[in-house]
């Protein structure tokens, strides 16, 4: 993929299904907390339990800013360390614990359902990649994946070595990185990135066994299966190899955990710590490390939320050094690959080779020589088509691959790559004769594979939708075909209708190829098409008209034969950030909501992504309000339309889409009656003005500077923790933080929930619970039954104020 993976301070998305191997560009965050750690959100065994909510000290603490004077006197949670505070914490847990001792029979059961819905081993199909079949699987009853490869069988062709893994003829297994041993060993265990060498000798991966994101990089030598012993470098965000196979690039960590170097180390060197290749000083860029598709290679991004700055070395010729392919310029950004010897670049800039023209919110296809590496020196090749927008790009030698978005829904497209290397003029994508890939509906999005190998024609994807389980296609490119290779299972449910397509069924056959009688018989017994649960579950998009008359989409989501109009409860989710769309794919969990009548909604904010590039641009910094009035909007929509009792809605928010939930309860608190915080950021105003924190600076971007009084005039109109009106009737909250999240602390869950409690009507706030994970991340549990055990909980709670059904 084109695009970096830029890791913002308030954002979470924790994947549940093995959708893709970890050495894919865009890293995935498969956070794992051990199960048998998860009663660590409990207090100890001193602590009392009380009927009645601890009442935290209060220590007076002036600001001032902009002639604007206030105290806050829960200012000292900022200290983590400090006893009081983590013995107040653990008397919130207490205080939890006993609001919720009367729904833990109701926990049991829903996480009984849970659990029946999965099958005993999850895994992914094999991907081959050089000599070796790659996969990942959980082993039956454990809470983790496991990263295997097995040498492909040797036979000529990729279909004969695929189709002989699957009935069985292959080398003996091979594990790679196994997340349960790291899990037991240290109690908690979040992989940040995996990288194998060319060569398939190396394995690169950087580990957390805190929570607190302090990536540890370790190097694995696959042939004796032993790591390195010298190579515990901390601060880790991205890796990469040259393509010797000896010598490797990563980023490291400043204090406040921006990546702003560049290493570069060759194995069996004395130090690691030596000269950086690179380093960033302006404190609003990160800094990331991407190989080009063909490996030949690395590109530097310096990246802002907004802008970008790209340097490119040589990965066959390290000799080279390290050149520079743009210079910065304010709103414009550049995404770089490689293809036999062009670059193509994703870029926003509307005129393309100048470096001072104004950037627009649409993505265009250039390319330079590599001879001329230069932005100036770049020639248009795709622009967008009408309503279709480009977001992102992946090359193979033969195919480009186009990720689009169309009035907010998604689509990728491939085009053979001897049409845009004759193109001399820009063309829009229609012109090129691109293939879009199949998808069973608009409603369905999708999502790369890892797609390492440059040489193939065939892509990997992962299509999922609201009311469709995870399916894996691959989409054959030169034929045009494409098939389900496989789909996620969930037991315990019945009346499936399926999607079917003569292509789906004649692609598969080709994969497999023909063996031989016995072994077509064997794959054409059960030939795999979409599937999906319409027939039970109802999904509807609808659009809501928004307090300026923007129509804001909503998708709603509910039993066909559960739900009853007007009666039901509902609960509304929201993100509204960093342009990322909102996730809708599929969860087995919600069916324990669905099954009891209960609707569940997605309100695709402004800020958030959207039905085109300004979507985030209107929900944001100094429009931030828009995100907040759209939720508002929803959720009445939700009851005007009867989907939801208008005393029975609930919502829930994740990191900045709780700034939104709580922002709509201060501004509506007779809108929502209940809500769910996890790892809240609500403090907006004092945490931005701390630019000590981490990743702060890169935030003043999203939601604006308070040093700048117009920015800090605008940020307290809204700020969750500075507008809780008194003697508010608040909803039951359940609020979730972690002590060690390194990037929302735990002090804002902490001092909303206190202050809450100290200004809003004492009866009400006291159905306002706090429980925090005393040894986890932001990212909390990732294992596959301690994720169930968080949504029975969460399910529970909301039962418990809202009502079953």
């Amino acid at each position: 993929m084109a695009s970096s993976a830029f890791n913002s301070i308030k954002k979470t998305k924790i994947p549940f299904s093995l959708n893709s191997i970890f050495f894919r560009k865009k890293s995935s965050f498969f956070s794992t907390l051990i199960k048998n750690h998860h009663n660590q959100i409990l207090p100890s065994s001193s602590s009392s339990f009380s009927s009645s909510p601890p009442v935290p000290k209060k220590v007076p603490f002036t600001v001032s800013v902009h002639g604007v004077t206030w105290n806050d006197p829960y200012h000292w949670m900022n200290k983590t360390n400090d006893p009081d505070f983590v013995k107040y914490l653990q008397q919130e847990n207490a205080y939890a614990q006993c609001f919720m001792k009367d729904t833990e029979e109701g926990q049991k059961g829903l996480f009984s359902e849970m659990i029946s819905r999965m099958p005993n081993k999850i895994s992914t199909p094999p991907e081959l990649w050089g000599p070796w079949l790659y996969y990942q699987y959980i082993p039956e009853g454990k809470e983790f994946p496991v990263l295997c490869r097995k040498l492909a069988a040797e036979s000529k062709g990729w279909m004969k070595t695929v189709s002989s893994y699957v009935i069985g003829v292959s080398k003996e297994e091979q594990v790679l990185l196994d997340w349960n041993e790291i899990a037991e060993r240290y109690g908690y265990v979040h992989v940040g990135t995996c990288r194998v060498s060319p060569d398939h000798n190396y394995l690169a991966y950087t580990i957390d066994v805190t929570g607190c994101e302090q990536f540890v990089l370790q190097i694995k030598d696959l042939r004796n299966d032993c790591v390195l012993p010298t190579l515990g470098v901390e601060g880790v965000v991205s890796v990469e190899w040259a393509q010797d196979s000896c010598t490797f690039f990563y980023t490291s960590s400043d204090q406040n955990q921006r990546p702003y170097r560049v290493h570069c180390v060759k194995l069996g060197s004395d130090s690691v710590h030596n000269v950086p290749l690179f380093v960033e000083n302006d404190s609003g860029f990160c800094v990331d490390i991407a190989s080009t598709k063909d490996g030949k290679f690395i590109t530097v991004n310096s990246n802002s939320r907004t802008s970008s700055e790209v340097y490119v070395i040589n990965a066959t010729n390290l000799q080279t050094g390290i050149q520079r392919f743009c210079k910065r310029v304010s709103g414009v950004q550049y995404f770089l690959e490689h293809h036999h010897g062009f670059f193509y670049v994703l870029t926003n800039s509307r005129n393309v080779g100048e470096e001072s023209s104004p950037s627009s919110g649409e993505y265009y296809l250039a390319r330079c020589p590599v001879e001329n590496l230069q932005s100036t020196c770049l020639q248009n090749i795709i622009e967008p088509s009408g309503e279709i927008f480009i977001q992102d790009m992946d090359m193979f030698d033969e195919h480009l691959v186009l990720f689009l978005n169309k009035e907010g829904s998604s689509l990728i497209c491939s085009i053979d790559m001897r049409t845009i290397i004759n193109c001399e003029e820009q063309m829009k994508i229609d012109e090129l004769s691109p293939w879009f890939f199949p998808l069973p509906s608009d409603m369905c999005a999708i999502a790369p594979g890892s797609n390492h190998d440059f040489t193939r024609s065939v892509y990997r994807a992962v299509v999922s939708s609201p009311v469709m389980p995870d399916a894996i296609v691959d989409y054959n490119m030169s034929r045009r075909t494409f098939s389900v290779i496989q789909q996620e299972e969930v037991i315990n449910i019945s009346h499936k209708t399926k999607y079917h397509s003569n292509n789906g069924e004649r692609s598969r056959n080709e994969l497999l190829g023909t063996i031989s009688k016995k072994e077509d018989n064997i794959q054409n017994n059960e030939v795999q098409r979409w599937s999906d649960f319409a027939e039970i579950y109802s999904c509807q998009e609808k659009e809501v008209i928004s307090h300026d008359g923007e129509r804001i989409p909503i998708t709603i989501l509910f039993s066909r034969k559960a739900h009853k109009k007007g009666q039901s409860p509902g609960l509304l989710h929201g993100y509204g950030a960093y342009g990322e769309m909102l996730d809708k794919s599929w969860c087995s969990d919600r069916l324990s909501l669905l099954d009891r009548g209960w609707v569940i909604a997605f309100a695709d904010v402004r800020g958030g992504g959207g039905p085109d590039p300004s979507w985030h641009k209107y929900g944001s910094g100094m429009s931030k309000l828009n995100s907040i009035s759209d939720f508002v909007s929803c959720g009445k929509y939700l009851l005007s339309e009867g989907f939801v009792h208008e005393r029975r809605l609930g919502a829930v928010g994740v990191s900045a889409g709780s700034l939104l939930v709580a922002a709509a309860i201060n501004m509506y608190p007779e809108l929502f009656q209940a809500a769910i915080l996890k790892v809240p950021f609500l403090d907006v105003c004092n945490s931005l003005l701390d630019s000590n924190l981490p990743l702060t600076v890169l935030d003043y971007e999203e939601f604006g500077n308070p040093q700048l009084q117009a920015h800090f005039d605008y940020i307290l109109k809204y700020s969750p923790y500075d507008n809780i009106p008194e003697g508010l009737c608040c909803p039951p909250m359940l609020v979730k933080a972690s002590l060690n999240d390194s990037r929302v602390g735990v002090w804002e869950a902490a001092k909303w929930v206190a202050k809450i409690r100290d200004k809003t009507c004492t009866q009400c706030s006291s159905s306002v619970i706090l429980q925090t994970n005393m040894s986890g991340g932001h990212f909390g549990e990732g294992g596959r039954f301690g994720q169930c055990e968080e949504a029975a909980y969460e399910y529970a709670f909301l039962m418990k104020v809202l009502g079953e059904s």
